[in-house]
Order: C-alpha cells, then structure tokens, then sequence
C-alpha cells in the first residue's frame, strides 16, 4: 500500500475494533447451534486470537504470526473438523451481523473487501476441516487482502 491508500487493518478501526468484532461475533458463535458445537471447547482467549489473525491478513502488525505460528497454524486448527456448508454460511451471516454491531466501516469498497476474504476464507477453512488430521509440513504463507484490485480474469492451472 502507498502511504496515502490506508490498509484495510487502518480502514476498519486497528487492533480494537477488530477485537470488538470478534468479541461480538464469539458470543453469538457460542448461541448457535449450528456452529456453537464446533466451538464449544473454545478458550477465552481465541476472540483476540482470531482478531491478531484478521488483522494481520488486512494489513496490520504481524501479531498473529509472531505469537501464534502464522497461517499454517490456522490451517492446523480447522483439520479434521468437517465443517459442513451450512455452518460456514452461518459463519459469514453472523460474522457480518457483527460487523455492523462493531461498528466496522460500511463503505462498499471495504464491505466488499471484507466479505471477499471472508467468502474465500470459509471456503479455504471448509475445506481444510476435510483434509483429516494432517497438514502438509511446508510453511503456508499468510494471505495478504487489500481492497479488491482486480487482477485479471481466471486462467485454471496448466496440466
């Protein structure tokens, strides 16, 4: 990003709205019963985990990596979960009633952005809840998001 074009961590309101997103969005994760069973041996602590994550995704200080192990380790948390499509769209639509509730900007350019990664996230989440108990050993990058320049049309892998 260029220094007049802010992050979407900076767009969203920093470490502290994050962490009220996610403090909102887990209390109504521990309500449903579509997707509170998935969580329910949840620690307290992992709204602010899940918040150091986002943000560091968006833009933001590299908390999560530094604390936590980085994407690799997320990926390691969803395996052999066999989350179901039902409990990640019911993910998305509570995570994005929070968003409102937190107060999270909601111009189109970042709603869009935000819903982007959290549509794409799911799906990575979804399916690796489904790989087993097992991860392959090489580092996974963590994504980087950003408001949603386009980067061409898709072009399917070669082979």
């Amino acid at each position: 990003m260029t220094a007049d074009v802010p992050t979407l961590y900076d767009w969203a309101g920093g470490a502290d709205r994050l962490i009220r997103l996610t403090s909102i969005f887990y209390d109504k994760v521990a309500k449903d019963p579509v997707v509170g069973p998935v969580f329910r041996n949840m620690s307290p602590h992992h709204p602010a985990h899940v918040a150091a994550f986002i943000g560091e995704v968006f833009g933001g200080p590299k908390t999560y990596s530094e604390k936590h192990g980085g994407h690799r380790e997320m990926v390691m948390h969803h395996l052999d979960k066999h989350l179901t499509e039902e409990q990640r769209r019911r993910w998305i639509s509570l995570l994005m009633d929070s968003a409102d509730e937190a107060g999270l900007p909601d111009d189109p350019e970042f709603r869009s952005a935000f819903a982007a990664y959290i549509e794409w996230g799911t799906r990575l989440a979804k399916m690796n809840s489904n790989l087993g108990a097992t991860c392959d050993p090489e580092e996974e990058p963590m994504p980087q998001w950003g408001w949603g320049v386009p980067g061409g049309p898709y072009k399917p892998p070669a082979g």
